[in-house]
């Protein structure tokens, strides 16, 4: 069988050599692209304590926005990576960033509760068809190099959901939520730069592997029975589940414990939020290339269960402690969603779209369901009872044990 090297020059010049290399100025705008598009999304549990004084709210409606917009962002996150698997769409994270800008629009202006419900149910439709479609470039712009690729991805969105707090403390909570309404040039330049990405997308189908190409190549994934792949799927889902709870009772209700137990002011607890949602940007990073270089099951592994003993510890310290651990929690966790998403693009081959969907879908999913059942479980009992219970799931990591050795399969 011929080689690359013994074909003439001109019969593989342009689409076998340039779809191995890694774009990066690609890589880059989505990133960048990702860190706009949750930096919007962030000001949402952000401006919490502010709508909860404003329209007299309960924990559990807290919890009822988060799960509006998780839930809206999840429904359709699988169907928009499936339909795009068959059907490329260049354009559809410009058209899906109009979706968020509508929602902001809606939510600075929200008259009632209800109306805060549907501005942040279209910020979640505009998630939803930004995130399988952006994780399915940076595949494409990978070069083969797809931790990577998905790490830089993600790092972006960690580094917005970040900013959420940081921006709350010093724009939305002393000028008001109408302040939202200026985010929406946020939207205006992400947009601009996803029609950018959409024009080089179009002119890059040769990067999307063939069905054929995947069938007959050696790619470990098809080395396993459809039993081990189902199996490996559902434990890395549990993991999600244990990683995307814990992030909620955070994100959602790290401030109201801050402030009911330490007596913190709402700024100082904003603050205290930025610290933690800026350590997960900077820990996001390291799953992705370490996974390429070590295996991401190893980086799985460490990533949830690692962070157990600081999550059991959490509930039991002091002010100083609780936002040094926060930060330790951030940084280790953080690296888990990358590997888990590209291990089952592995276990898979040939459904970037629809796993990346599934699983970015399933993580907001769950994210907004745990967070309505803390928000009632809040209301019941207490925050700190929140949190203790919460301390529980990274033990959930022991499963990882029972997931193949991928890497292992490929050499």
């Amino acid at each position: 069988m011929k080689t690359i090297q013994d074909q003439p020059a001109d019969s593989y010049t342009a689409p076998a050599i340039t779809a191995q290399q890694t774009v990066f100025p690609i890589l880059l705008a989505l990133s960048f692209s990702h860190l706009l598009n949750d930096t919007m999304q962030s000001l949402i549990p952000s401006i919490y304590p502010m709508v909860k004084d404003s329209f007299q709210l309960s924990f559990s409606q807290i919890g009822l926005i988060t799960f509006t917009f998780q839930v809206s962002a999840s429904i359709l996150q699988p169907l928009v990576g499936l339909y795009t698997d068959k059907k490329p769409q260049p354009y559809a994270l410009a058209i899906g960033m109009c979706f968020t800008l509508l929602g902001l629009v809606a939510l600075s202006m929200a008259p009632s509760f209800h109306f805060v419900l549907l501005s942040v149910g279209l910020i979640g439709v505009g998630s939803a068809i930004f995130h399988p479609e952006a994780s399915r470039i940076a595949h494409m712009a990978s070069g083969g190099r797809h931790g990577m690729a998905q790490s830089l991805f993600q790092v972006g969105g960690n580094a917005g959901s970040s900013l959420g707090p940081l921006l709350a403390a010093l724009i939305l909570l002393p000028y008001g939520r109408f302040q939202i309404i200026w985010f929406s040039l946020v939207a205006l330049l992400a947009i601009v730069i996803l029609s950018k990405v959409g024009n080089w997308y179009k002119n890059n189908m040769f990067r999307i592997r063939k069905k054929s190409d995947i069938v007959n190549s050696d790619h470990p994934g098809l080395k396993l029975s459809k039993n081990k792949v189902i199996l490996s799927i559902g434990i890395l889902l549990l993991l999600i589940f244990s990683k995307y709870i814990y992030m909620a009772s955070i994100s959602s209700y790290f401030t109201f414990y801050l402030i009911q137990k330490f007596g913190v002011s709402i700024q100082s607890s904003q603050i205290y939020l930025f610290a933690f949602l800026f350590a997960v940007a900077a820990g996001t990073f390291i799953g992705g290339p370490v996974g390429d270089r070590i295996g991401r099951k190893y980086v799985i592994w460490i990533s949830i269960l690692g962070v157990a003993p600081f999550a059991l510890a959490l509930p039991y310290v002091n002010l100083f402690w609780t936002c040094t651990l926060s930060i330790i929690i951030g940084l280790v966790l953080s690296s888990a969603f990358s590997a888990i998403l590209v291990y089952a693009q592995e276990l898979i081959p040939g459904k970037v779209g629809m796993i990346a969907g599934l699983f970015f879908g399933f993580a907001f999913g769950i994210a907004g369901i745990g967070s309505a059942l803390l928000g009632n479980l809040a209301d019941k009992t207490s925050i700190e009872y929140v949190f203790l219970v919460c301390s529980f799931l990274p033990l959930i990591g022991l499963l990882t044990g029972f997931l193949p050795n991928l890497e292992r399969n490929k050499r």
